[in-house]
């Protein structure tokens, strides 16, 4: 009896080492976690030259494989990156950075002289960089790239190899935010100078200088970054890939999610599917944050009948704004009522310059707007059309706004929408009416939301719209030292914005996601923007 089950323990011992050889046991190696991250970018970025760049997808993909001066940390603060050493001179005005002994992907030192030719390049007219205003704070930039100064006179030079000076217009206490933010970003200026197409493809001369590098680039298909073994943080890197898919669809990522073809779904990268919400919630799965974001619709002032004051606060006003977020978005986002976000002014959260669904003040408005414009009747306005990217969460607030309109005010309204790359480039080109937009902050500061509509032309403004006293206000912020002071310039610039309306604010953001259980260290910043260096899989 002994023998026979010294022999079968024998055969239990032989099956199971031959079961661990074929696959069937877990080796040492075997449990240790893959590091290789797949996610869904959702549409092809529109650019990844950090000069260019000028969308969330481009972004999503520039924090990972760049390091500018700074980075924004684990706790949502500005760190040292590039920059091991900064200096500020007493007046505030002048920021020397020391740089690290750092190598881009093709072995070259990343050198003062990178910074000065990328931020130089955006800045030149002839780039048309969408972000050139983000680099107006250095002394002679907005003329340079107004075409009334020259890029020689940038206050931007290459003291030595390792020393960046930057001298800028005022004091500006969030400055070593703004060096975190991807127009600030280095660019190899010998490879760059070599082949200025050096950036849309995933070729040899695509060289950058982060935690990752890209080492596949299929158009409208997918991604692939490895970690950078140059990087000089090389040791906080444990992820060793990251896969962007493309796919515009969330209830196929969310598919792919349950499938395990994807580790993570939802914001920032893509999007949970809205219908999906409850039950991720009842379940326990979906994660969500509140962000500094705004959604909102951009009016073209330019263009009948949206040139009218009266005409954009009738659609403005008639927005059910709770039930969107209730019973579409279903997200925890907050209706707005104004331009800014909480985290920036927090009386925002639950007061505003007008009321929600105020539907009295819409149609007091809509007869004044008729009557200034010569219209007896609102079926004599000139056609309406709304437009958005395509999107399942976008197309169903728009449904829900042109039902709004047509039922509150009477209003028939038509809805167009285009992939992203077409839609934005309609945007910046005047062709549209009234279009979906949304801002995430770049840096904690209300300027960001409000300095967008400073000038006509800005690189991000779209609306045509122009006042000479929001400008003033804007202007003086930017000079003011006394933060109280500054504060309230500020909001009273938004409350110019919020009487003229070239935007109708819908809702404050969140991002919601699910993920896996057994990945950690996706870094989400109070801006929304996500970073992976300190990402792994447990």
């Amino acid at each position: 009896m002994k023998k026979k089950m010294l022999v079968l323990l024998s055969l239990v011992l032989a099956l199971s080492a031959f079961l661990a050889a074929c696959g069937g046991g877990k080796s040492s190696d075997d449990e240790k976690a893959s590091q290789n991250l797949r996610l869904n970018l959702t549409t092809e970025p529109f650019s990844l030259n950090p000069g260019l760049a000028n969308d969330s997808a481009s972004g999503n993909v520039l924090r990972q494989t760049f390091d500018g001066l700074t980075r924004i940390g684990k706790d949502g603060e500005p760190e040292k990156a590039i920059a091991e050493d900064i200096q500020v001179s007493d007046d505030q005005k002048t920021y020397t950075f020391k740089l690290r002994d750092a190598k881009w992907t093709n072995g070259d030192a990343v050198t003062a002289e990178d910074f000065v030719y990328a931020w130089k390049w955006a800045l030149d007219p002839k780039n048309e960089s969408q972000y050139a205003y983000q680099l107006y704070y250095i002394k002679g930039a907005e003329a340079a790239n107004m075409g009334k100064g020259k890029l020689d006179d940038v206050a931007v030079k290459a003291v030595d190899e390792k020393t960046l000076e930057v001298t800028l217009v005022n004091p500006t206490p969030y400055f070593t935010q703004l060096t975190a933010f991807y127009t600030y970003l280095p660019v190899n200026h010998k490879v760059a100078e070599a082949n200025p197409d050096w950036y849309k493809d995933a070729s040899d001369d695509y060289v950058s200088n982060g935690p990752f590098k890209m080492t596949e680039w299929s158009h409208s298909e997918k991604i692939v970054l490895e970690k950078n073994d140059t990087y000089w943080d090389k040791d906080t890197v444990k992820l060793e890939s990251v896969e962007f898919s493309m796919i515009n669809d969330p209830n196929t990522t969310l598919s792919m999610f349950d499938n395990d073809e994807l580790d993570r779904a939802g914001a920032p990268f893509d999007t949970v599917p809205t219908d999906s919400m409850k039950a991720l919630k009842d379940k326990g799965t979906l994660q969500t944050q509140a962000i500094a974001g705004t959604y909102w619709y951009k009016f073209n002032t330019e263009v009948k009948p949206l040139n009218n004051v009266n005409i954009r606060k009738a659609l403005t006003y008639a927005i059910d704004r709770k039930s969107i977020v209730e019973q579409i978005t279903q997200g925890g986002q907050i209706p707005a009522m104004a331009a800014v976000p909480p985290s920036m002014f927090p009386e925002n959260e639950k007061e505003g310059y007008f009321k929600d669904n105020d539907v009295a003040a819409a149609k007091e408005a809509l007869a004044k707007g008729l009557k200034e414009l010569g219209y007896s009747d609102v079926s004599e306005l000139p056609a309406i059309t709304l437009s958005y990217n395509t999107d399942e969460a976008h197309a169903k607030i728009a449904q829900a706004v042109q039902d709004m309109w047509k039922k509150n005010l009477g209003i028939n309204v038509k809805l167009g929408n285009e992939e992203w790359a077409v839609y934005i480039d309609k945007l910046h080109s005047g062709d549209y009416q009234i279009g979906r937009m949304a801002w995430l902050g770049d840096f904690n500061d209300a300027i960001n939301f409000l300095e967008l509509y400073r000038d006509k032309k800005g690189g991000n403004n779209d609306t045509n719209w122009e006042n000479a006293e929001f400008k003033k206000l804007i202007n003086e912020s930017q000079k003011e030292t006394d933060a109280t002071k500054r504060q309230q310039l500020l909001k009273d610039a938004e409350a110019i914005l919020m009487d003229e309306l070239p935007i109708a604010p819908i809702y404050f953001y969140t991002d919601s996601w699910v993920q896996k259980d057994n990945l950690k260290g996706i870094v989400i910043s109070g801006l929304g923007d996500a970073q992976l260096k300190w990402a792994y899989f447990e």
